[in-house]
């Protein structure tokens, strides 16, 4: 059903960048009910590949903006990712399994056929444009919003907004705007990146060759693309790779023949590793690569640019709608900063490995990667991809009240299993329990276990209260007095729910729109986790603003 516009005079969120971040952060803000303006410097979307890893936090991401389905048709599910020496012996072979989140945790896509998803996306909602040919000429911020002066095809023009967010990449017009200074260093060795259409390997997969005369990497994505990437030698230039008798030479070992070839694009870029000093000041924040870079390695930073959108999401919602106080923002760069800076390192890394040229120092990686296959925990480790970085948050918007000294939740995402309906359908837990802030009790009503000022911000907050339990209890009343009281009864079909619960002495959780679970206690602190978790957002149900509550949490619903 789609959600009416807000009010005149509603605030007004700008997006620089109609990338997948700014597309991502428009999506959630506008699904949550926010005017939004995006602002994109090019006349349409970027129509070659750039990104071509996704992982399951992103899909879960997509299946929060109701686009799963349409992004799924552009990717490969469990993409195998395999690096070897120059003889083609196997390294390491990266195919994780299903890790919980409901997703694959490795997919092959097609970027602008996902942005285009994105893009489409936005028409949902009368209260989100896209300016399209506009460019940010000067931002001037102030303590009440934003002042932006644009280019546009039809000449100068200023805007005025609430919210500024610099999704507009690394050399982001926003962020230097903001004078937020962008430290790190970019990566003398360069790559060239060869996009090819009617794959003329049409092999599946992504290889890796860590060969020290040049290292390679060769992906197969969606829809017949195959995507070269080639180490550049010294010696040679930018412009030698608009030369077809280069392109031949590099491709003439994996290809015997390459006239005809499709290329549909060319590149040559050097890795950066970046991290803005801030991700905010005052009304101007960053996402994506405006606010990190990192090197292609791992594949995260697109998926680093998503995560960020939805981390703010939720709460510049909050903020702009009254249900929150603006400090709730500061908790955006402390709960992203480290991840983004863990991601860059691996990244680094991994990089750092791949490219080496020296032979010894080849020799001695390639033992090293073969002496893991020989001891199995090792082995399992690098093949399920338990490296990778997780969202482990120590601060931000989360409560320690009430939990166990053995907590080990709070600040992590929640698993995503199968659940039952009441009427027997089998849906994934974000599905079921909606896309705001969900209380699940296990083998409780929560209803009951809240004392009445906890219920009042329960219902302010428009937190949806959950009762998880074994899926043969499902049937056991039609009508039972908590599905009466407003709460939603979901079955836990294969016993996902009931292991996470059993691991730990927690039976309540409180979990964020982003699904990272903000609180988790017995079930007898359910109701000071959540007067705890209101006054760390800065939310009283005592406070004027929530005279505008329910309009604004009737629109978040309706998205």
């Amino acid at each position: 059903m789609s959600i009416p516009p807000p009010p005149t005079g509603a605030p007004t969120v700008v997006i620089v960048g109609a990338g997948p971040s700014g597309l991502t952060t428009a999506n959630l803000l506008a699904g949550y009910g926010t005017r939004v303006i995006v602002l994109e410097s090019g006349s349409g979307l970027i129509d070659y590949p750039r990104g071509v890893g996704m992982d399951d936090e992103t899909l879960r991401t997509f299946q929060a903006l109701g686009l799963v389905d349409e992004v799924l048709a552009h990717t490969v599910p469990d993409q195998l990712l395999v690096f070897t020496d120059r003889k083609g012996r196997t390294l390491a072979r990266l195919a994780p399994p299903m890790a919980g989140l409901g997703w694959p945790r490795r997919n092959g896509f097609v970027q602008p056929l996902v942005d285009r998803v994105l893009l489409n996306g936005l028409d949902r909602y009368p209260h989100a444009e896209v300016w399209w040919s506009t460019t940010v000429t000067s931002i001037s911020p102030d303590s009440n919003g934003v002042t932006l002066d644009l280019q546009t095809a039809d000449g100068p023009h200023q805007l005025r907004a609430d919210w500024v967010i610099g999704a507009d990449g690394g050399r982001s017009s926003v962020r230097k705007g903001l004078g937020i200074e962008f430290p790190g260093k970019t990566a003398v060795q360069k790559w060239l990146v060869l996009d090819v259409r009617n794959d003329p390997l049409g092999h599946p997969g992504a290889y890796v060759v860590v060969d020290p005369r040049r290292p390679y990497v060769s992906i197969s994505i969606p829809h017949g693309i195959r995507r070269f990437e080639f180490m550049m030698l010294k010696g040679e230039t930018d412009e030698d790779v608009e030369r077809d008798d280069f392109i031949a030479d590099l491709l003439a070992p994996l290809l015997p023949r390459t006239a005809g070839l499709d290329i549909i694009r060319r590149r040559v870029y050097a890795h950066q590793s970046r991290i803005a000093e801030r991700f905010r000041v005052g009304r101007g924040i960053v996402v994506g690569d405006a606010a990190h870079l990192m090197p292609v390695w791992q594949g995260q930073g697109y998926n680093s640019g998503i995560r960020d959108a939805f981390n703010l999401s939720w709460k510049l919602a909050m903020v702009v709608n009254g249900l929150a106080a603006e400090r709730l923002l500061d908790t955006y760069d402390l709960e992203r900063r480290d991840h983004a800076n863990a991601m860059i390192q691996l990244s680094t890394w991994v990089g750092a490995a791949v490219s080496i040229r020296n032979r010894f120092g080849a020799w001695a990686r390639d033992i090293f990667f073969k002496g893991i296959a020989l001891v199995p925990r090792l082995k399992t480790y690098i093949v399920q991809m338990r490296f990778k970085p997780m969202p482990t948050m120590r601060t931000g918007a989360l409560t320690r009240v009430g939990a166990t000294e053995s907590e080990d939740a709070i600040g992590r995402l929640f698993p995503q299993p199968m659940t039952m309906t009441r009427d027997g359908r089998s849906v994934r837990l974000d599905d079921a329990i909606g896309g705001w802030f969900a209380l699940i009790a296990w083998n409780n009503d929560p209803s009951a276990l809240l004392d009445a000022d906890a219920r009042r911000i329960a219902d302010a907050l428009g937190i949806r209260l959950v009762a998880a339990r074994p899926a043969a209890q499902l049937s056991h009343a039609p009508a039972e007095p908590a599905d009466q009281s407003g709460v939603l009864s979901i079955g836990d079909g294969d016993g996902a729910l009931k292991r996470w619960f059993e691991a730990r002495a927690e039976s309540v959780v409180l979990l964020r729109p982003d699904r990272i679970v903000a609180g988790a206690v017995p079930a007898y602190a359910a109701s000071d986790m959540l007067r705890d978790f209101a006054r760390v957002i800065g939310f009283s149900v005592a406070s004027p603003s929530t005279a505008a509550v329910e309009p604004v949490l009737e629109r978040m619903e309706a998205s």
